[in-house]
């Protein structure tokens, strides 16, 4: 005979009682795996939707019930334990993008929580560590402990209930179609019904199973081979036609094309832009521009981020993730086989950053290298301008020391574009502890983010980029320097608008007629506004920059393969130094 559970409350208990406990025990089951995060922290809030898993606990307990009656201790305990996986999934799931930007990712994770528990362990008193370790586990014994009466308590006092009541059947049946309806993808459910976690443990297991099978990781992830034949081309042809100069590729944060499609925002920046473009010239420089598609709307960097640096389609997030687990080329392998010292400055950063080893910087720095001491100005503390102006005091271009190719992911124009920093035309003084004047200190630190209408905040926070790239455009430069501008991708629909493009603008910066020139070959446009259409794909625009970097005289393999990677203008006849016929 199987070990009954113990009975959940006195059988002389009164009914209401017994009610209002079984009541209980649902809805906290539910919000188990229904709550949401409390952004940006890891705390979390409760959220009255439907959770899936909880459903799919309600029909099994309604089988076991049926079937079998009474559940064992045993029974219990086992539900209890899946149910914690599935409540520590939700967590993680819930959380991962509000404190690192990115969804969970069990293969960096599964490796960095140990290690960052360890190295954080060291700064504290031995008694310490083990106090917390054991407040932990004993967090989570009594979580378990509470989900298993949650479960006996349902089992005992709402399933028997609910099979002889007929309007159980039906709402049963009601939330029964509405989580099927929501793995469906239908949205009209997701303000009823909690995103479900399980799907993330089977997004998880296919990630780990495919990055061990190279035959799976073959099929999903494709080479790349703009810059696989990039990396066999002789010595001085892969990027011969830089001639040496550094190379800053900068993403702008929520830079989209709707900075030009909205009229409002194309008439409220026309004059930022005009000044930008005076900064350009007063600088000795030119500009070509043009117009891609990023991989990603409204979030998630990354994609845009990667797609560039690997030259590979990541639309598909299950790709990016995949290609961490690799040792793929990417710009950054290419640049370092040319000579160039690589950096990769990531004001936004200070959390640990696993996948940073994927990328390969000789130089890192994120917020904590950067040590800023001015003022705080929103959720992610240091302007970008800041970050640049460090970033040149702390590594200052030396005629003698190697040509440098720097990735820099801006952050200052990110959701919920408030406040806006002040612009100081002091870039010495940005560098110190009181970097701005009183009063726009005052003005920035009062304003309040615009949660129903972000579209003013957005464009004033568009003009300031253009602000302090124009200003640091204009100061001298120990070396010459090519820039690459672009978006990673449109601000969130409620300033992009309802259906618009995935598209960005890129801009190329450079002293160099001669090299803009075969940009304008290859589709770009002079001066800050090209022509509406899209060049293609972001991974498509690696391409290109490879294509005007080469060498005048690169092999016609190369040339070829860079081509091979397009759809627009990969059409388009080519000479063999990648000019147009």
């Amino acid at each position: 005979m199987s070990e009954k559970a113990p009975t959940a409350s006195a059988a002389s208990s009164p009914p209401w009682r017994r009610i209002a406990v079984a009541v209980l025990a649902l809805l906290l089951l539910n919000g188990m795996l229904s709550f949401s995060t409390w952004w940006p922290t890891p705390g979390i809030v409760p959220d009255k939707r439907l959770a899936p898993e909880f459903v799919g606990l309600w029909l099994l307990l309604l089988a076991a019930v049926a079937w079998r009656g009474a559940l064992s201790s045993r029974t219990l305990s086992a539900l209890a334990l899946a149910y914690l996986l599935l409540v520590l999934g939700r967590y993680l799931d819930v959380t991962a993008p509000s404190l690192f930007g990115r969804e969970v990712n069990l293969y960096w994770d599964g490796a960095q929580i140990p290690r960052f528990l360890w190295v954080t362990a060291q700064d504290f008193p031995w008694w310490l560590s083990t106090g917390v370790v054991a407040v932990v586990l004993l967090l989570l014994w009594g979580l378990h402990r509470l989900l298993r009466w949650a479960i006996a308590v349902t089992a005992e006092h709402a399933v028997p209930h609910a099979l002889r009541a007929r309007w159980a059947w039906l709402a049963t049946a009601a939330a029964t179609v509405l989580v099927a309806a929501n793995y469906a993808g239908v949205r009209e459910t997701w303000p009823v019904v909690s995103k479900p976690v399980i799907p993330t443990y089977v997004r998880q297991a296919d990630l780990l199973l495919t990055s061990l099978s190279a035959q799976r990781l073959g099929q999903v992830l494709p080479p790349s081979t703009t810059l696989q034949a990039a990396l066999t081309a002789p010595p001085g042809k892969a990027l011969g036609a830089l001639g040496g100069r550094d190379v800053y590729l900068i993403f702008m944060e929520s830079y989209g094309a709707v900075t030009y499609d909205n009229p409002r925002a194309a008439a409220g920046l026309a004059q930022a832009r005009r000044r930008f473009a005076d900064d350009i010239a007063a600088g000795g420089r030119q500009v070509v521009s043009a117009f891609i598609s990023s991989p990603t709307y409204g979030g998630a960097s990354d994609l845009a981020h990667l797609s560039v640096l690997s030259g590979l389609d990541l639309s598909n997030p299950m790709r990016h993730d995949l290609l961490l687990t690799t040792e793929r080329p990417t710009l950054s392998t290419l640049f370092r086989a040319n000579g160039y010292r690589v950096f990769g400055l990531y004001p936004a950063l200070w959390w640990e950053w696993p996948e940073r080893a994927f990328y390969g910087f000789d130089e890192f720095l994120a917020s904590r290298e950067l040590d800023y001491r001015g003022p705080p100005l929103g959720y992610w503390k240091i302007p970008d301008q800041f970050a640049l102006a460090r970033f040149e005091q702390l590594h200052p271009r030396g005629a003698d020391a190697p040509p440098r190719f720097v990735f820099f992911p801006t952050i200052t124009c990110h959701f919920p574009f408030s406040p806006v920093p002040p612009y100081q035309p002091d870039w010495q003084r940005v560098l110190g502890d009181k970097p701005f004047d009183a009063a726009e200190l005052a003005r920035a630190e009062s304003e309040q983010v615009a949660w129903l209408n972000m579209f003013p905040d957005y464009l004033r926070m568009v003009e300031y980029t253009y602000r302090w790239l124009g200003g640091f455009l204009r100061q001298a430069e120990a070396r010459e320097t090519v820039f690459i501008l672009l978006g990673d991708h449109q601000p969130t629909a409620n300033i992009s608008g309802e259906g618009s493009s995935w598209d960005v603008p890129v801009h190329i910066v450079s002293r160099d007629p001669a090299l803009l020139k075969r940009f304008t070959e290859l589709g770009f446009h002079a001066g800050l506004n090209p022509p509406r259409k899209s060049l293609g794909g972001m991974h498509e625009l690696t391409a290109l920059v490879l294509r005007a970097f080469a060498a005048p005289h690169a092999p016609a393999t190369l040339i070829a393969a860079q081509a091979a990677t397009m759809t627009t203008p990969a059409a388009m006849p080519i000479n063999s130094d990648g000019t147009l016929k």
